[in-house]
């Protein structure tokens, strides 16, 4: 790679503390067609690391590379096209040619059932432009933020997400969420649709602690009754359009659609007969769930598929090759049927919805790497919701098949685990450490409480709120609070009142917009001297993940308990295939404690951000010692004890009066 030192895609002039080592790193894994795997905590500058290693790469290739930089969350997009922006300002030849790009919903204000948009509803036919290559131009001229090609483009009454897939083809790096590789529906198209092969993808996956669970929520498929009433009204419309158009060349699909229809109606009597059988057997026992095999519900269809014999009869089907290629031309017909909708009508058709349930189960169906379970909290009669339970079964074969590919996280931790649970057969892998000092950032853990379900009670809830209160009344600033659920939240500070401090609790409907007032009122707090905040989120939450609370607005992260999976029926058959692919010992901490751990490791990288910062982090719950969650930290964590509420007042006060924030490092 030369000298790093001299390198022309390096975002800052001077590189920071472990930045050269890890761009090394992934550029040799990239050089060799490996993917590779980085835990980077904050301070690294891993996005600038990344990005190096990646244009680099792409800039020696004989054939033109497109460089993915993929997220999990909208609001991570801003420091790609930051750093861009540096790169291209520091080194007046590089043109790094950029693309943001979010959801369609997010970029046009009205989005049909079928796709279709209004943004151009107002644009004048009689311009002596094309306002879209207008708006193309302004895109590639310089890396810009998605909002300000939003604006642009309603200005020219153009459609701002066909004019960003439109330029892709001649981009030098795309920005945009995981869904647009790891989704393959969604894949499919934005591939085709943008002129890319995803051999010549170079891939960045941000936040990659995050992708196995995203890759199997994206994988989750429905069906209950409504469901196929809907997709049968669907069919019946789209029947009739056809008939109606009195075409010749039509005739075979009127046929086709004929017969959907059919199987439709036939289906709906079907389910609705196991749904009466399914209800009435759970609400007969203490359970709320109930496993359903797939070979039942593939079954169900079948029973439902007809042919039509050589008398020119309806014939019913088993489960056979014959049905199974019968159920796939079902899944089509469905995945093609077209509807009028009314405004503002429901995102998704259920003939979709029900062609990609059938398509997940002609896929998976003879694996075990599916669960289907029925719940009967949801709906009229409950609803069976299908789950991929082996993510590696769909990132697997994108590993393999792009370019090159980094995946990074300050808490991909630890990366064999996360190589084996997406389905990388061979990687590279690097673990870089903090360049923060610990004393700038001690670990407090309390011994006198827990969150586990045998130690709630009044008397451990009062306990963790005189340590919050102990911990606040001598945090000179703002103090945020995370626990595992909304419930818990709830729990340990509806009834906490701290003298001189405004607290703030999110609840399950905050907003974007909540989430930037916060920011703002924590900013005001420290800028201001006025009343410091504590605020309340849960792992895993907005509040707790891929938020940059910078200039040292946050003094103190306090994190109650462990946020382990419930144990319902889907966690359970997640559990024992883990346990059947990657062996007993590995089957706790990749199913369980290492998940739960690196929500705590998300959180607690929160208030540091830069080489300045001090905070003091918590963790209220003793169970952080045991072995079974202390291996989940990083080797050499340190965690310093205390036993009571008292104590963990005087360790803060103490902090706070040695260790000072140093401005401008």
């Amino acid at each position: 790679m030369g000298e790093l030192d001299d390198n022309n895609w390096l975002a800052h002039e001077k590189p920071r503390d472990g930045q050269i080592e890890m761009i090394s790193a992934c550029y040799s894994s990239l050089e060799n067609g490996i993917p590779h795997l980085t835990s980077a905590p904050t301070g690294i500058g891993k996005t600038a690391a990344a990005l190096a290693a990646a244009l680099e790469l792409a800039s020696k290739s004989s054939k033109k590379k497109t460089i993915l930089f993929l997220t999990p969350k909208q609001a991570q997009h801003q420091i790609v096209v930051d750093t861009v922006i540096k790169i291209n300002q520091r080194n007046d030849s590089a043109n790094i040619r950029l693309v943001d790009i979010i959801g369609r919903e997010s970029m046009c204000e009205n989005v049909d059932i079928e796709g279709n948009c209004d943004c151009k509803r107002n644009q004048n036919p009689n311009l002596s432009f094309n306002p879209e290559d207008e708006v193309r131009k302004y895109i590639l001229e310089s890396p810009r933020h998605v909002q300000e090609i939003i604006e642009i483009s309603k200005s020219h009454s153009t459609c701002a997400w066909a004019v960003c897939r439109s330029a892709v083809k001649d981009c030098d790096l795309l920005v945009c969420d995981y869904n647009h590789l790891f989704i393959e529906s969604i894949r499919e198209r934005s591939l085709i649709s943008m002129n890319l092969e995803l051999e010549d993808l170079i891939i960045i996956v941000d936040e990659a602690h995050n992708l196995p669970e995203r890759v199997r929520l994206g994988m989750q498929r429905r069906l209950f009754p409504e469901m196929i009433l809907n997709a049968k009204s669907e069919v019946e419309e789209h029947l009739e359009t056809l008939i109606s158009t009195k075409n010749e060349n039509l005739s075979k699909s009127i046929i086709e659609y004929k017969w959907t229809l059919d199987v439709c109606k036939k289906f709906e009597k079907v389910l609705s007969s196991k749904y009466d059988d399914m209800f009435l057997q759970v609400t007969n026992s203490d359970q709320d769930e109930l496993h359903i095999s797939t070979d039942s519900v593939i079954e169900w269809f079948t029973k439902s598929i007809t042919h039509v014999n050589e008398s020119g009869e309806y014939e019913k089907l088993h489960i056979s090759n014959k049905a199974t290629i019968l159920l796939s031309k079902f899944a089509r017909f469905l995945s093609e049927v077209k509807v009028d909708i009314d405004e503002g009508g429901i995102n998704e058709k259920s003939s979709d919805l029900l062609s990609q349930l059938i398509e997940v189960l002609i896929k998976y169906g003879n694996t075990t790497a599916i669960s289907l379970i029925y719940d009967v909290n949801f709906g009229k009669k409950g609803r069976i919701t299908s789950s991929l339970l082996d993510a590696g079964l769909v990132a697997g074969p994108v590993f393999a098949g792009v370019f090159g590919a980094i995946l990074m996280s300050g808490t991909l931790n630890p990366p064999n685990m996360y190589a084996d649970l997406l389905g990388i057969e061979n990687s590279n892998q690097s673990i870089h450490k903090s360049p923060f000092e610990d004393f700038k950032r001690p670990i407090l853990v309390a011994t006198d409480v827990s969150t586990k379900l045998s130690s709630r009670n009044r008397i451990n809830t009062q306990k963790i709120q005189k340590h919050i209160y102990s911990i606040a009344q001598n945090t000179p600033g703002n103090v945020a609070v995370f626990a595992p659920s909304y419930k818990l939240l709830t729990e340990f500070t509806e009834d906490l009142f701290i003298p001189n401090r405004r607290k703030l609790i999110e609840d399950r409907d905050w907003s974007k917009q909540d989430v930037t007032d916060l920011l703002v009122k924590l900013n005001e707090a420290k800028r201001s001297g006025t009343k410091p905040i504590i605020f309340g989120g849960v792992f895993g939450g907005r509040l707790s993940e891929g938020i940059d609370y910078s200039g040292g607005i946050l003094d103190t992260v306090i994190c109650i308990g462990i946020q382990n999976p419930v144990p319902n029926l889907l966690q359970k058959s997640y559990g024992s295939y883990i346990k059947e692919k990657f062996g007993q010992s590995n089957f706790w901490r990749y199913a369980n404690s290492q998940p739960a751990v690196n929500t705590i490791l998300q959180a607690m990288g929160r208030p540091i951000r830069s080489m300045g910062d001090r905070a003091l982090i918590v963790l209220l719950d003793k169970r952080n010692l045991d072995r079974t969650y202390s291996i989940c930290y990083p080797p050499n964590t340190k965690m310093n004890q205390v036993g009571n509420a008292e104590g963990s007042g005087r360790f803060t006060k103490r902090f706070f009066s040695k260790v000072h924030r140093e401005e401008n490092i």
